[in-house]
């Protein structure tokens, strides 16, 4: 579990998050999800260590991150894996060396036993005949999956993920969605997905913390993101004529 007390973070006059306080569970999909300058992506990196905060504390299992030594905190980023928007990949890597790259880093395990692991993971995500592959030669779902499985070769404790479906199409994107869920929910990771897309919010939405100017203007989950009134998370979830018709069927079943 990872927990959020009264975060604050600004850069020079720009107060970027304003008393954040929230939890995201072990074994969930956990979402952040809003506009564009909500400053989801500013809480993701706190979540992840890359920015300081003013005010306020993050514990992961009730390790209260800035109170680590510099040895536990990089004991800490050990056990965090991380998909990136745009995958990452290294270019001049085949696939095979690329889900290796953090054993290598991070481990001191031998040679055979890292092709092993590497050999599991990308088996996992589907991937048996792709070792020997450069990521030019991979679709983007693809890269995708290889982003995963380099993010759980390590056996994370935690997973984060930032926008993994940009980009890919409606079909693919919920095939990534249904992998992530299905990791999470098979290694008990604390998963956390910094998202805009509403279709995997109605997949994969276990919890779901909605950021409006800087404010945690909401939370919840897939389901009962249907029932709210509060405006601000209707007008961004119903955007589109679609869901708007999605929940006027929820409500209609469920009175």
């Amino acid at each position: 579990m990872i927990e959020v007390k009264k975060l604050n973070k600004s850069f020079g006059d720009a107060h970027i998050l304003k008393d954040i306080s929230t939890s995201f569970d072990k074994g969930k999909t956990n979402l952040i999800i809003g506009q564009s300058g909500s400053g989801k992506t500013v809480f993701l990196k706190c979540l992840l260590g890359l920015f300081e905060y003013e005010e306020g504390s993050i514990s992961y299992d009730g390790k209260v991150f800035n109170e680590l030594s510099p040895d536990e905190k990089r004991d800490l980023r050990a056990e965090i894996g991380m998909v990136f928007q745009g995958s990452a990949l290294f270019d001049s890597m085949t696939i095979a060396e690329n889900v290796m790259f953090p054993l290598r880093m991070l481990t001191k395990q031998s040679k055979s036993e890292m092709e092993d692991r590497v050999d599991f993971v990308l088996r996992r995500v589907n991937l048996d005949d792709a070792h020997n592959k450069m990521p030019s030669e991979a679709s983007g779902g693809m890269q995708k999956r290889v982003a995963i499985a380099r993010a759980i070769v390590n056996n994370p404790k935690y997973l984060f993920c930032d926008e993994p479906n940009s980009g890919l199409d409606p079909k693919t994107a919920i095939v990534i969605d249904n992998l992530i869920q299905e990791i999470t929910d098979e290694y008990q990771m604390t998963t956390v997905i910094n998202s805009h897309d509403m279709n995997s919010v109605m997949e994969i939405g276990e919890k779901i913390v909605f950021l409006k100017d800087g404010y945690k203007e909401w939370e919840g989950s897939k389901d009962t993101i249907f029932k709210t009134d509060n405006e601000a998370v209707t007008n961004f979830v119903y955007s589109s004529e679609l869901f708007k018709k999605v929940r006027k069927m929820y409500l209609e079943e469920n009175q």
